[in-house]
């Protein structure tokens, strides 16, 4: 799953996009207003984590600007403003959440999980397929009752088809969540993750739709 955290305290947004990737997730980053309203007009995120004190562009108006032109991503608000009306304001402009600084990594941490699982229409941390179990707070794949070990990309890949169950998913979709903007981004790849992938899982569960991409669903879902 991908996140956007947009932050003007340079150490504040790398504590938590430290955070953010030890937890699993593709993360990009911004400092002030007018680049994080770009990349978030710009590029495919689950999540959003947006300060509201921000120079260039407030956060306030880089949400409304979002949701006016139809931008639906999940957001957090990062606020040290004590008012209620601030709160307001943000939840008003299009937020779905917040949190007042100072603030626990933790509680960050469960807001977006939440944010991005219920996104999705997931109301657990723990999600399923046949004998396949995520804990997302844990960040620990069983099957059947097994630990297995993934790695980064294979757990990202895993996470984000879990989220997706049962839906068709883009070899390009998939491509646009496992790897931040920077990266150099192939597509091919996905096929080497899901292959990967099926011999840890079962072969069974990550369905080819050809011309179209991937499905995961159990069995007797498909």
């Amino acid at each position: 799953m991908r996140i956007l955290v947009v932050e003007d305290d340079t150490d504040l947004n790398r504590q938590i996009v430290t955070a953010l990737e030890e937890a699993g997730y593709v993360v990009d980053s911004a400092t002030d207003g007018e680049d994080g309203h770009y990349l978030g007009d710009t590029e495919p995120y689950d999540a959003v984590v947006l300060d509201l004190g921000l120079p260039t562009l407030d956060g306030l108006s880089v949400l409304e600007t979002w949701r006016r032109d139809g931008r639906t991503m999940p957001v957090l608000i990062l606020t040290a403003r004590d008012r209620w009306s601030d709160k307001v304001a943000g939840i008003d402009a299009g937020a779905d959440d917040y949190v007042a600084k100072p603030f626990h990594m933790e509680e960050v941490l469960a807001r977006v999980r939440a944010l991005v699982r219920r996104a999705a229409g997931h109301a657990s941390n723990e999600l399923t397929c046949g004998a396949v179990r995520l804990d997302l707070r844990a960040g620990r794949v069983t099957v059947d009752g097994s630990a297995i070990k993934l790695t980064s990309h294979e757990y990202r890949l895993l996470s984000y088809l879990l989220h997706h169950q049962g839906k068709v998913i883009s070899r390009t979709e998939l491509t646009e969540h496992l790897y931040d903007q920077d990266f150099d981004r192939d597509s091919n790849t996905v096929e080497v993750f899901v292959g990967r992938l099926r011999k840890k899982i079962g072969s069974d569960l990550i369905e080819t739709i050809r011309g179209l991409g991937y499905r995961l669903g159990a069995a007797g879902d498909k």
